[in-house]
């Protein structure tokens, strides 16, 4: 991932994957959930993960490859977060926060594939 458009995916992936272990955190200390939490803190952090495995790809495919598995963990992010408010364990306050990042990393992430993908051809 080359120039200053596809490093913003690093930042914000990173910041994301902060709220998140930190949600996470708080869930398990004040609400006693582990198992949703488990599963959010894995999805969540992987988006991080594979952005900067992509920003080392040795190849356009490698490149491609590890931005969409961000994106799907992204996508399950945002499940585990909807299930998370529809189940009281985060307030809507917490949700919407949260979620509109989620959504734009999603949108971030489809852009840069996207572009990797029109470009490789």
């Amino acid at each position: 991932m080359k120039g200053g458009r596809e490093n913003i995916i690093l930042i914000k992936s990173f910041a994301f994957a902060v709220r998140i272990v930190k949600l996470c955190r708080y869930l398990r200390e004040n609400k006693s959930e582990y198992v949703l939490s488990k599963q959010l803190v894995r999805s969540g952090t992987s988006i991080g993960a594979n952005a900067e495995e992509a920003n080392g790809a040795l190849t356009k495919k490698d490149f491609i490859n590890k931005l969409h598995i961000a994106l799907k963990e992204a996508r399950e992010t945002h499940y585990w977060l909807r299930l998370l408010n529809e189940t009281d364990y985060i307030t809507e306050t917490e949700f919407d926060s949260i979620l509109k990042d989620a959504g734009e990393l999603i949108s971030i992430l489809t852009a840069i594939l996207k572009s990797a993908k029109e470009n490789d051809k």
